[in-house]
């Protein structure tokens, strides 16, 4: 069992890299329906639940997306099996009926708009790191990204919507010949204070 802690790490954390190219190995939507089935279940602030996910794997929808992306961001992403726009729901305490049923907790934002600002952007990030665990315990690959133009991104794919782009995921099976050698990290002297 022990072993198998250590593998389970490894391939979470100390082993698995961010990535920028891509076998040409398609993924499918039972695999899509899997990795949200992972991420949905990871914990959010009351339940709010305010991540939605936008899988693109067409290059039509990938074509509506590239005039947003950063030059350096453009190749790898027209060339991942796919493109995940995880976007904010601005309204997201409209699901509480659903998601949080034991109090009234829709009232606790309607009547602020920066608490709800906050609490969408900060949960919603929760959720897509927790999309790039599930996609690595799945043994996919990642690319995160935030090089791009988030007013593009919400005109093409979150008009008249309450939806609001927050980052963007590459996934994939990564081709380990154009990745970058492994950047330093903080030590914990330099992150992190016991009090």
């Amino acid at each position: 069992m022990k072993n198998q802690k250590k593998i389970d790490l490894d391939q979470l954390f100390n082993q698995a890299r961010t990535h920028n190219g891509w076998l040409n190995q398609p993924i499918s939507s039972e695999q899509i329906h899997q990795l949200y089935d992972l991420v949905k279940m990871g914990p959010t602030s009351a339940n709010c639940c305010p991540a939605r996910f936008v899988f693109l794997t067409t290059f039509e929808s990938k074509a509506l997306l590239k005039p947003a992306l950063s030059s350096g961001n453009i190749e790898k992403t027209m060339t991942a099996p796919l493109t995940v726009l995880v976007a904010t729901d601005q309204r997201f305490y409209d699901q509480f009926a659903k998601l949080f049923p034991h109090s009234d907790a829709k009232s606790w934002f309607t009547s602020s708009p920066e608490l709800t600002q906050e609490t969408a952007f900060r949960n919603s990030s929760m959720q897509a790191a927790y999309l790039i665990l599930a996609c690595r315990s799945l043994g996919l690959d990642t690319g995160p990204m935030s090089g791009f133009d988030p007013q593009k991104v919400n005109d093409a794919f979150f008009k008249d919507t309450n939806d609001k782009i927050n980052m963007i995921i590459n996934i994939g099976y990564g081709d380990h010949t154009k990745i970058y050698s492994r950047l330093p990290r903080l030590d914990f002297e330099e992150a992190c204070r016991i009090l």
